[in-house]
């Protein structure tokens, strides 16, 4: 089990490099989500002035 984790001399940029990838990816899932937020309330923000008459003043 040392061995594997040793990875042969190289742990620290074994370890490392994955560590990175997992921090990079959970990043991405976040501005993934921050985005879709900010798409959804833009999104709503549109249908309601849509939604009504011409002549009607927007809020």
């Amino acid at each position: 089990m040392t061995s594997f984790l040793n990875q042969g001399g190289y742990a620290f940029f074994v370890w490392g490099a994955y560590g990175m990838t997992f921090a990079l990816m959970a990043a991405e899932v976040i501005a993934l989500m921050l985005n879709r937020r900010t798409l959804l309330a833009r999104l709503g923000r549109w249908v309601r002035g849509r939604d009504q008459t011409p002549g009607e003043p927007k809020h």
